[in-house]
């Protein structure tokens, strides 16, 4: 497989003039106050499928060949490869075939539903992309459809380097720092492919979610690691497994790796909505979500933020409440036992709440065989600081049962 290049980029992004938007590079007044350096996000989320992914789709679908194109083609995704592919069959007149995993959000199948139209046809299987790959795979050798990969191909690759020719091309200034996303890796290596070359000095940042953290073991290990199970939260970024390009690239160019935890990623994506109108997937808002937690002074620097895409679906938005409070450490969840004795929960809320204490979940069965009967309830402090005074009084007045947040097994019927 031969390398992606500079050059490859620039032809690529003769292929894409006519498709592919260029998105707004824009300072974010918020970061770049709270870091004392000038933060700009590159705003993929505004492209015409909301996100990148068109650029590397388009582009290698661009160069086929007319017998290749008759063939038809086929692809697995999460959702945004998926809009890319289905948008440029049907810019290209070409039928394809997409495999999606079931979990995958509605928003986005509905998406690749709208912008294939008749040319593509839409195949739910599986739990992760790595399970619909190989469905796609399998379709593949029985139609010999050819397989258009969201990430480890070098003509996707440089597709989505074209990203990194603009940046180039706006940024006013030489950028210290550039913080990507990485899922497969496709982008990342586009990035590194353009800046390396043209922008030695800017240091590029990869970042993960540390429920899918394929990319940071594979470095870790020196070699391309299968993770066997993943968070698919950060659906756009929920891969088991990076690509074999995109690790050489990486391995040899790339800065540093970082993990992110789903909550902050969360809790990104609801400031980016709450004071900058910005909707951001989970893979669009972890870059940002990184700054605060990287271990480089940032004060003074020229930092760039992708936002590589915004296919949000609004119904997963308690989820995203919940997980961002649960980071901030301001929701909690206890096994409460209660006396079995009326005003025993009357007592619970004037003695062992404080004052400003929330009860957002509460379930409580009877036990008349019991002295006490425990109840499940969720609590919402005002303050972090407010959860060790509230253990105490509930151990101090006998109703402390069991902490639930550290324990996934039980935790995870809740959330």
């Amino acid at each position: 497989m031969r390398l992606p290049s500079v050059e490859g980029a620039l032809k690529a992004k003769a292929r894409l003039s006519t498709v592919v938007l260029e998105t707004p590079w824009q300072p974010i007044e918020r970061w770049s106050k709270k870091l004392d350096a000038t933060v700009f996000l590159k705003r993929e989320d505004l492209q015409q499928v909301r996100s990148f992914k068109i650029r590397g789709a388009y582009n290698k679908i661009k160069t086929l060949s007319q017998s290749e194109c008759e063939q038809g083609i086929v692809c697995a995704s999460a959702g945004n490869h998926a809009q890319g592919f289905a948008f440029s069959c049907r810019d290209l007149r070409i039928k394809g075939t997409v495999f999606m995993p079931l979990p995958t959000p509605k928003q986005k199948v509905e998406q690749v539903r709208m912008f294939g139209g008749d040319f593509v046809d839409i195949q739910l299987v599986g739990d992760t992309y790595d399970d619909s790959q190989k469905a796609a795979r399998v379709f593949q050798q029985q139609t010999q459809a050819l397989f258009i990969h969201p990430f480890d191909d070098p003509d996707v690759i440089e597709g989505q380097a074209t990203l990194a020719l603009e940046i180039l091309d706006q940024a006013q200034q030489d950028l210290d720092y550039l913080f990507v996303p990485v899922g497969g890796g496709g982008l990342v290596s586009g990035i590194l492919t353009i800046f390396k070359a043209l922008s030695p000095n800017t240091k590029i940042i990869g970042v993960e979610p540390v429920g899918a953290p394929s990319m940071y073991q594979s470095l870790q290990k020196q070699h391309v690691v299968a993770l066997s199970q993943i968070d698919k939260f950060v659906d756009g970024a929920a891969v088991q497994k990076v690509g074999d390009l995109c690790f050489e690239i990486s391995k040899k160019h790339l800065d540093d790796c970082i993990l992110v935890e789903e909550g902050r990623i969360c809790k990104e994506i609801l400031d980016l909505y709450n004071k900058e109108g910005i909707v951001a997937e989970p893979a669009g808002a972890i870059a940002l979500a990184a700054l605060e937690q990287f271990d480089q002074p940032l004060k003074g620097k020229q930092v760039g933020v992708l936002i590589c895409g915004g296919n949000n679906d609004i119904t997963r938005t308690p989820e995203i409440k919940e997980r961002a409070l649960l980071h901030a450490q301001l929701k909690h969840y206890f096994i409460i036992r209660f006396p079995q004795r009326a005003g025993a929960l009357k007592d619970f809320v004037n003695d062992i709440l404080g004052p400003n204490d929330d009860i957002t979940f509460f379930e409580y069965s009877k036990k008349t065989s019991r002295v006490n009967a425990p109840a499940v309830v969720g609590i919402r402090l005002q303050s972090a600081s407010d959860f060790e005074p509230l253990m105490h009084r509930m151990k101090a007045g006998g109703f402390f049962g069991d902490y639930l947040n550290n324990q996934p097994d039980l935790y995870q019927f809740l959330v």
